[in-house]
């Protein structure tokens, strides 16, 4: 039950005066709230100002910068409209002592400029002032009053990120009555925190931002942006930490590693472990021997051996009597870790099985069998893992490919289907230690910093798409000499709305130039059609793959040399680098080529420059936050990654560990959150729609 000091905040945004039903649906499209619900004056009150409109500068006529806003007082001389028929605009004309100023109207009715600016009145004038051959002009002004009515004109206005059908002046009457309704709520932060760091209360906080009379009061690093970004970076890790805390209860179920299975492993193995992947097996296999449930992220750059390990977790929780689910975003990447972990399974005594959306009748019924037996030990899939049907014996571990492309309801759903189940999930998309903390703050955290040993650095190129012609003719020296190649292209067929090549016309050109050995693969295949696609790459059969974002993880043909990428300029520096870690998977020297169209925008640039001077995927990482914000680094924001409304990680990133550190501080001191800062910070959860985090707790 939400606490009723919190009904006025979520009551609908039509409920506020003067928002009726046409509003309402522009408010939703502005607001965009989670799961299609209807926007809520919580809502309302953070979306935030980004930046006010001064009126206060009042210089006369003829003293009004080019540009600025201004507000004149002006006598109304002359209306003049526009012959019939004409595009030009509609006229008035006033003047002060120092000069004379047009307001242009373009197809302004007449009847209606007579009422607002009559010919012998007073005006009070606002707008942005514009000079054309030597005289200004304030086209279309944001205020004109007369001066018994000059209160209404605000002389500091916000501005309001906002949509089709509603202006500022409308946003601002709603969040004014939004503010109104604002209860007076218990202080949720620690004291000395709040005094040390200057930070208003959050009612006046909200207040002073909807309020501001200049852009440095907005700023993302002034007090009550700050305090603001901090409530819901602690909303935030508190939910994590409370989802953390009912995850690691003790469960007595300490599954102690033998070390029978992975000496077989060691002996099996073509090659040797680098110092990190050691380093992250043995915190592995101290989790499991802990009583308490394992949550741990694995994160490794493309190529760091994220596999290696997981198969070594997966060896010692069989090792400990359980079995083990290893689970991947698609079907492709499925059956690759099968291939890839099978054989070693194999030769260390354990049995692996695939299950996805593609095995029917026998086969399917003999895998449900061989896991309800247990003499299934490791169960590799896709999301065909979370079926009702799918029955384990015994499994102790969940180990979860790519996190960011599930949310954490599926987490949970995998772990349901065992008691207490350990938890370790894999990204290969390397992550800032700021954003680990945001997205993850639940998880302890592993780090492959090593490429295995013999893989060389990826030489990383950029040019113009008017060299097209000479990339071609490169690969088809190259595919002679026995290299491979893939060509990236973001779409899948033409569109009206892009430019951009697409996957099928690029097939069609290459495979004109180079002859049949051109492949092609993307999204929209069947996933039988997808692997024979890939088979045939992998095999030699075709030397060039054409294909859409669909090869950007896991995919692993090692004699893959060359990797172009079309339009690089559309991508972003992560799945750039993801993509670029198709190649180099060998001691043969690798090239990417970057091609771009120009002009290219400034981030543009800064990416591909980035590319071109590193193969560092953390440095990577941390670059793609500067430069594109939290939102989109780890995918889409509805996949479980908190996409934040007010917080942003690139100025806010030191807020982050604090929050961590007193969200847990609290759970170590009030578990139940039933003390008086406990209660006021039940009000933040719900606030920053945390409800689902207020229901972990014992007490309701």
């Amino acid at each position: 039950m939400r606490p009723e000091i919190l009904n006025s905040l979520f009551r609908p945004v039509s409920s506020l005066k003067g928002v009726g039903p046409k509003l309402a649906r522009a408010f939703e499209r502005l607001l965009d709230p989670p799961d299609g619900q209807e926007p809520l004056v919580v809502d309302l009150l953070f979306h935030l100002p980004s930046g006010v409109i001064d009126r206060r500068l009042q210089p006369g006529v003829a003293r009004a910068p080019h540009g600025a806003i201004v507000t004149l007082t002006l006598r109304i001389d002359r209306h003049e409209a526009p012959r019939p028929g004409s595009r030009t605009p509609y006229k008035v004309f006033g003047q002060d002592e120092t000069g004379e100023v047009a307001l242009v109207f373009f197809a302004g009715r007449a009847d209606w400029l007579a009422k607002l600016a009559p010919v012998g009145s007073t005006r009070i004038v606002s707008g942005r002032a514009e000079w054309f051959n030597g005289r200004p002009q304030i086209a279309h002004p944001d205020y004109v009053l007369p001066p018994e009515e000059s209160e209404r004109l605000p002389l500091v206005e916000p501005v309001y990120p906002l949509t089709e059908g509603i202006g500022l002046r409308t946003i601002g009457r709603a969040v004014a009555s939004a503010l109104e309704s604002l209860p007076e709520l218990p202080e949720w932060l620690d004291g000395p925190l709040l005094a040390r760091r200057g930070w208003p209360a959050f009612r006046e906080a909200l207040a002073r931002l909807n309020r501001a009379d200049t852009p440095e009061e907005l700023a993302l690093d002034a007090p009550s942006r700050a305090r603001l970004a901090y409530d819901e970076l602690l909303a935030s890790q508190l939910a994590l930490a409370l989802v953390r805390a009912r995850l690691r209860r003790p469960s007595g179920r300490a599954r102690v590693p033998t070390g029978a299975r992975t000496a077989l492993l060691d002996r099996a193995l073509p090659f040797r472990l680098t110092a990190s992947q050691v380093a992250a097996i043995a915190e592995v296999g101290a989790d499991l021997a802990a009583p308490v449930r394992m949550l741990r992220l694995l994160q490794g750059d493309v190529g760091s051996g994220k596999t290696m390990v997981a198969l070594y977790a997966m060896a010692m929780a069989a090792e400990a009597g359980g079995q083990s689910a290893l689970m991947a975003p698609t079907e492709l990447l499925a059956r690759q870790h099968l291939a890839a972990i099978g054989p070693l399974a194999e030769a260390a005594g354990l049995k692996a099985a695939i299950l996805t959306g593609r095995e029917r009748g026998r086969e399917r019924a003999a895998v449900l069998e061989g896991l309800a037996d247990g003499t299934i030990d490791i169960l590799v899939g896709t999301h065909a893992l979370f079926q009702g049907e799918v029955a384990f014996k015994a499994l102790a571990l969940a180990v979860v490919d790519e996190q960011h492309r599930f949310g954490v309801h599926q987490r949970l759903a995998l772990t349901d289907k065992g008691a207490h189940v350990d938890i370790l999930v894999m990204t290969a998309t390397p992550i800032p230690r700021t954003l680990v903390l945001s997205a993850f703050g639940d998880m302890d955290v592993s780090k492959l910093t090593e490429k295995p040993a013999g893989r060389r650095p990826i030489d990383t190129r950029s040019l113009p798409i008017e060299r097209l012609d000479d990339v071609v003719e490169r690969l088809r020296a190259a595919i002679a000499g026995g290299q491979k190649a893939y060509w990236i292209c973001p779409l899948v067929e033409e569109s009206e709305t892009s430019d951009l090549a697409a996957a099928e016309s690029r097939h069609a050109t290459l495979a004109e130039a180079l002859g049949p050995r051109v492949g092609l693969v993307h999204g929209r295949m069947k996933a039988a059609d997808k692997d024979a696609a890939m088979a045939a790459f992998r095999d030699g059969r075709t030397a060039v793959l054409v294909a859409t974002t669909v090869v950007e993880v896991g995919v692993d043909v090692p004699d893959a040399t060359i990797i172009v990428i079309e339009h690089a300029e559309r991508f972003g520096l992560a799945q750039l680098h993801q993509l670029r870690g198709r190649v180099g998977r060998s001691d043969r020297p690798s090239v990417c080529l970057l091609l771009y169209r120009g002009p290219l925008g400034e981030t543009a640039h800064a990416r591909l420059d980035v590319m071109r001077r590193t193969n560092d995927g953390f440095l990577i990482a941390e670059e793609d936050l500067r430069l594109r914000g939290e939102g989109e680094l780890l995918g889409t924001r509805q996949s479980g990654t908190p996409g934040f409304r007010i917080a942003d990680l690139s100025v806010h990133a030191q807020l982050v560990e604090i929050a961590r550190d007193d969200a847990r501080l609290v759970l170590a001191t009030d578990p139940d959150l039933a003390g008086p800062r406990g209660t006021a910070l039940r009000l933040l959860l719900h606030l920053f729609r945390r409800d689902a985090a207020v229901r972990l707790l014992r007490s309701g």
